[in-house]
């Protein structure tokens, strides 16, 4: 197989999922998985071995990365029933002062990003903004846009996000640090792309000042029965703290000891989310009021939104084993080392361009990590903890028109197309061009 024919062989896979996807409006797993099989015949696979691989690469993905999806939406559900995402964002609001309320903002949309994907998060906090707005009769975008600059930020850059979990499979990072690096890359950028874009851009636009969900959300009562600040931040923060511990366990203890194992033990993915999620069952859950079998419901309902993220993830993994069992990785491999493009700049370059084309940030990751891991485990040219942050930047490029979440804000806010893309897609650009800016600069003191 000729360079030549690998790379327009690759080329031509992302086309057809970007057109098929923004185009013809197919199904994402459906496009995934068809282009990801038609990759691997046409490379000279063997039919019977095609299916293999692609069974095999999503059941190695989803072996891990449906756990986290599962375990994370209820940690997610239990923050929203027990009203913790109120606690948090009015704890919050009354620490920063009227003065503030973008960075305090900020903050909430961090901390609540956690353990929730974006448009749930967003859902959760918007009614938020606009009691903040009328309270203080300061502009909605004050409080909306730095919060929802910082949710992206969360679910595009850090593990447990589905997608994010994905690229440190397949650049095989580390949970902890991939976090921790995550944090020093993320907050800056959540800065920049929320309250001081928002300062700049607040008196240019202006939302409709008929908006009906303004008065929805400022006229139901305010809820009395929330949970303590203290115990929800326990909560949520759990298994964040788990997996830094985990990853600091050969530093905290000798290797190979019985502490050290019980440390890799509950700083696994998987072990510090189903902690968290248990302890979420009683300190969310029980100790508010509810019922088991309320809790039950409540855990059972959340999972059905996530069937497609699921299969997409795993459609990903599919697609990546596909590349490197039909050949495909390697040769593109070797052309990359010779060309000396930095991977950082060529993972966060795949990811912008199937972002701004397909709109999905999910898509948009999982296509970009599933080309670029192959060629970080022959080379190992970029930490791959870096390389999970820029391919989430990346993946979040533009706030392009095909993006749900681009319409999500355009109504909630009451904006029109123009004022949201001098809003939204400007801020999600800026949170890809400074993930990458500050991602190369961390590279260079690692």
């Amino acid at each position: 197989m000729t360079s030549l024919f690998a790379v327009g062989l690759t080329l031509a896979a992302v086309l057809a999922i970007i057109i098929l996807i923004a185009r013809y409006h197919l199904n994402p797993f459906i496009v995934l998985m068809s282009v990801s099989i038609a990759v691997a015949l046409i490379a000279g696979m063997p039919p019977t071995q095609v299916i293999q691989s692609f069974e095999q690469g999503m059941g190695k993905v989803l072996g891990h990365v449906a756990i986290v999806i599962a375990l994370g939406t209820m940690l997610g559900k239990m923050l929203a029933e027990s009203g913790g995402a109120d606690q948090i964002a009015l704890t919050i609001v009354r620490l920063c002062g009227e003065k503030r309320i973008s960075w305090g903002m900020m903050v909430i949309g961090l901390l609540v990003g956690l353990p929730v994907f974006f448009e749930v998060g967003f859902v959760l906090l918007i009614p938020l903004c606009f009691v903040l707005s009328k309270k203080f009769n300061a502009p909605l975008l004050m409080a909306a846009l730095p919060m929802g600059a910082s949710l992206s930020v969360v679910h595009g850059m850090l593990p447990p996000h589905p997608a994010a979990m994905l690229a440190v499979q397949s650049y095989n990072a580390d949970i902890g640090l991939t976090i921790l690096y995550g944090l020093i890359v993320g907050i800056p950028t959540a800065a920049i792309a929320g309250p001081l874009y928002t300062k700049f851009i607040v008196n240019k636009v202006h939302p409709s000042e008929n908006n009906p969900l303004a008065t929805q959300f400022t006229s139901r009562e305010e809820r009395t029965d929330l949970p303590p600040f203290s115990i929800t931040i326990a909560t949520i923060m759990a298994p964040i703290i788990l997996m830094l511990i985990g990853s600091a366990a050969d530093t905290l203890s000798p290797k190979g000891s019985t502490f050290n194992q019980a440390l890799h033990f509950i700083g696994n993915t998987d072990m510090a989310l189903l902690i968290a999620t248990i302890m979420s069952f009683y300190t969310l859950g029980i100790a508010r009021g509810f019922s088991r079998q309320t809790i039950l419901t409540f855990t059972n309902e959340c999972l059905a939104p996530t069937a497609l993220i699921i299969l997409l993830v795993g459609a990903g993994g599919g697609f990546g084993r596909e590349l490197v069992d039909s050949g495909v990785s390697k040769v593109i491999t070797d052309l990359a080392v010779m060309a000396h493009i930095p991977l950082l700049f060529l993972a966060w370059l795949i990811a912008a361009i199937v972002r701004v084309a397909a709109g999905s940030a999910t898509v948009a990751m999982t296509t970009s990590a599933s080309i670029i891991g192959p060629i970080l485990m022959q080379t190992h040219a970029a930490s791959p903890e870096l390389m999970v942050l820029v391919t989430g930047a990346g993946s979040v490029a533009f706030g392009p028109l095909n993006d749900a979440g681009f319409w999500q804000i355009k109504e909630y806010l009451g904006m029109t197309v123009g004022d949201t893309m001098k809003t939204w897609s400007v801020i999600e650009t800026l949170i890809a061009v400074f993930g990458l800016f500050f991602a190369f600069l961390l590279s260079f003191a690692l």
